[in-house]
């Protein structure tokens, strides 16, 4: 007999408005400040100093996070039209998209069988001549493998960019991610660690890096006058010449601002980042401790012992098969799912690229195979427990049939 679909959906993300965030977004209504001003930069500190690192800049995604660093590093290290930046071939599309908006070419690298990070033993191979920097992806919650990266780095004068949008707080080796190469970038978008509805941060540890990417958020204006309170407080000399430049624009940029509503969101998720953190711990304890019984089956994830894993989703790759009988059976139970951030095989890659997925062993498998479910803070008890029945009920009817 069928088990009842759960009566709401159990989403694998969610968030819920705290007394924080509300008292939070109580004192910017009063303080009559959207633009950029003392909570976005409160924000942007907390943020930094969270993730080891001098600077942060608030932009409005994770995309447009990336898009500014590797624009500002392109400018910093004149790099040219049509060099290479090497990307995993799994990760979420904007990670590949903003090296094209750059004018530069991606060039895939195959990912691990556990870890589902960049592979560091395939790197080097897919180096040429015009390769300039290497962008890994610390995937679903947990950091790719730094040492070997950053050792492949330096062996070989490129740089890093770091894509932590899915992993904010995690470690490798007690360092932060996001504080390894050049920039790392985060993602606060809803369903993330720390949710401010839209937004992403740019960390740097390069003072020339974070003016850069403050000016190509704003338009390539002038970094002289880059918020509405640059031009207080100043000499006389110096506010002259601040009218002067002020609507000078020195670099082809773009409007990637956020406003104080979503830095004072942020300020509170921060605040209560050490709850979150543990109730996300404590789902992906329950799920890995209930479903080991299925490992015959289904591939769990794999915590290696020099990092830390903060699971911003669960990934579950089906070991022989697709895995479409069982996302279907979930969905039709209300449990939602996501691909595992299928990349080389998208429609829009195939039509620049051809179908290059065979390739890709790994990745391949993963696509077929892989899906996340929700390990949001949110979850009930209640909930956990239906998805874990749900995946038994699956795999008994599987071997019966």
């Amino acid at each position: 007999m069928s088990r009842q679909r759960y009566p709401t959906q159990i989403g694998v993300g969610g968030f819920v408005f705290g007394e924080r965030e509300k008292a939070n977004l109580l004192e910017v209504i009063k303080s009559n400040r959207l633009s950029y001003g003392p909570w976005s930069q409160k924000f942007e500190e907390m943020f930094a100093r969270e993730h080891q690192c001098r600077f942060a800049v608030f932009s409005n995604s994770g995309t447009s996070a990336l898009h500014m660093a590797l624009a500002a590093m392109k400018e910093k290290y004149g790099w040219a039209d049509g060099d290479e930046i090497i990307v995993p071939a799994i990760t979420f599309i904007a990670t590949s998209n903003i090296v094209f908006y750059n004018n530069m070419v991606p060039v895939f690298v195959d990912v691990d069988l556990k870890t589902y990070n960049i592979n560091p033993v395939k790197i080097e191979a897919a180096i040429t001549p015009r390769t300039r920097a290497i962008l890994p992806v610390h995937m679903y919650g947990l950091p790719a493998d730094m040492d070997s990266i950053m050792t492949i780095a330096t062996s070989h004068n490129l740089r890093i960019l770091e894509d932590s949008c899915e992993t904010a707080f995690a470690t490798f080796k007690g360092k932060k991610v996001g504080s390894f190469g050049d920039v790392g970038c985060f993602s606060t978008y809803v369903a993330h660690f720390i949710i401010t509805g839209v937004g992403g941060l740019a960390t740097t540890n390069d003072p020339e890096l974070m003016l850069i990417m403050r000016s190509y958020m704003n338009h390539g204006r002038d970094s002289i006058y880059l918020n509405i309170d640059d031009d207080e407080n100043v000499s006389e000399e110096k506010l002259e010449l601040i009218v002067e430049k002020r609507f000078s624009f020195v670099r082809l940029g773009h409007s990637m601002r956020c406003t104080e509503m979503e830095a004072a969101l942020g300020v509170g998720q921060l605040e209560g980042k050490e709850d979150i953190i543990r109730a996300r711990a404590e789902n992906a304890q329950f799920y890995l401790k209930h479903l080991k019984d299925l490992e015959e089956f289904i591939q769990l994830p794999f915590v290696p012992l020099d990092r830390n894993h903060l699971f911003m989703l669960f990934p579950v790759v089906v070991r022989n098969g697709s895995k479409r009988d069982l996302v279907n059976y979930l969905e039709k139970h209300n449990i939602e799912t996501r691909d595992m951030m299928p990349l080389v095989n998208q429609p829009v890659y195939r039509t620049r690229f051809g179908n290059i997925e065979e390739q890709y062993p790994i990745a391949k498998w993963i696509n077929e195979s892989g899906f996340y479910i929700g390990c949001h803070p949110y979850l009930t008890t209640a909930e956990r427990q239906y998805v874990v029945d749900i995946f038994h009920d699956f795999f008994k009817r599987a071997v019966v049939k």
